[in-house]
């Protein structure tokens, strides 16, 4: 799952509310930080305001000088981790010698994402209900650099020619539901081994990749 641009935020230049000095960029990063764990262990309808300024150590007051409210934290989060991951995926591949290594980097980076940050899967999955924009974004951006870097693997003869926004779609799909089945819900926070060679065998077949 290699990832191989990292597009920025919204806007690209505006500077986060409440995040002019760096002690108000640290409060907000924890504010952040705090909104993962709540909503992750709680979930959307259960915290609460309260909830999350007491998890990031500030005063309720404090919080809506970074965010207008639950609902504008909690797709800020979704942002974030979306960026967060990206940037995972896309450091790991350019690791990579040829398309086949690249994406065996990429998804170990984002298994190992996933193992650390649980939220990925469970605010996510929160955003299907509570922001259906915010989740659409979040898998729109990955697609657009995948498939941009299947493009190009395509036009060097390193995988099978075919539509890239189609197999990014496919490909990310493995990885999600690989991730869901054995780490959101096995016994360990890792991928067995025999289950990732297993997966990347499977990738390498679909791309009729060179390794």
């Amino acid at each position: 799952m290699s990832d191989t641009r990292v597009p920025g935020s919204a806007d690209g230049t505006a500077t986060p509310r409440g995040a002019r000095t760096e002690r108000g960029a640290r409060t907000r990063t924890r504010l952040l930080e705090a909104a993962e764990q709540v909503f992750t262990d709680l979930g959307y309808h259960e915290a609460s305001i309260v909830k999350l300024a007491e998890a990031a150590g500030v005063a309720p007051g404090t919080f809506y000088l970074y965010f207008a409210g639950k609902q504008d934290i909690f797709d800020e989060l979704v942002e974030e981790l979306n960026r967060r991951v990206r940037h995972a995926m896309a450091e790991a591949a350019s690791g990579g010698r040829t398309r086949a290594e690249a994406e065996r980097l990429g998804f170990q980076a984002f298994f190992r994402f996933t193992a650390e940050h649980p939220g990925l899967y469970r605010v996510i999955r929160q955003a299907e209900f509570v922001s259906p924009r915010a989740l659409r974004l979040h898998y729109e951006r990955i697609v657009a650099g995948y498939a941009h870097g299947l493009e190009e693997a395509m036009a060097s003869g390193e995988v099978a020619t075919g539509d890239p926004e189609v197999l990014a779609w496919a490909l990310m799909g493995v990885g999600e539901m690989i991730g869901l089945r054995w780490i959101l819900w096995g016994d360990t926070d890792q991928i067995p081994a025999g289950v990732f060679e297993e997966t990347m065998r499977f990738v390498q077949r679909g791309l009729d990749a060179q390794a």
